[in-house]
């Protein structure tokens, strides 16, 4: 499976919990950090918890383990590191305040039209 593909992965899982607002970043010509960045929102601390674990679980499922995984214990903010992806799972506020998509908007926005609800 390639990266793109595990990006993908990654936002329909988001989107078969509900996550609003995903974005799949390309970040890789801009960046050695990572190849995607992968932006959600929780609508509540609960739901910001269960993004961040059923992706997880879904990547788990897939051989694809979790190489670090900051901000479990918030609730405002989970960040999944794996490796060539990185995953931010956010609550309103804290997206709003970080604005990843102003950080990384030389990275080019991959189009989920068909991919997400």
């Amino acid at each position: 499976m390639t990266t793109f593909e595990q990006a993908i992965k990654i936002a329909q899982a988001l989107s078969d919990k509900l996550a609003q607002d995903i974005k799949v970043i390309e970040i890789n010509d801009v960046t050695v950090l990572a190849d995607y960045m992968v932006i959600a929102t929780g609508r509540s601390s609960t739901q910001v918890k269960a993004l961040a674990d059923e992706v997880e679980y879904q990547l788990d499922e897939l051989g694809i383990p979790v190489h670090h995984i900051e901000g479990h214990r918030s609730d405002s903010w989970i960040l999944l590191d794996y490796v060539d992806i990185i995953v931010n799972v956010f609550n309103d506020e804290a997206r709003k305040f970080y604005d990843l998509e102003r950080l990384w908007q030389d990275g080019k926005e991959i189009d989920l039209t068909d991919i997400v609800d």
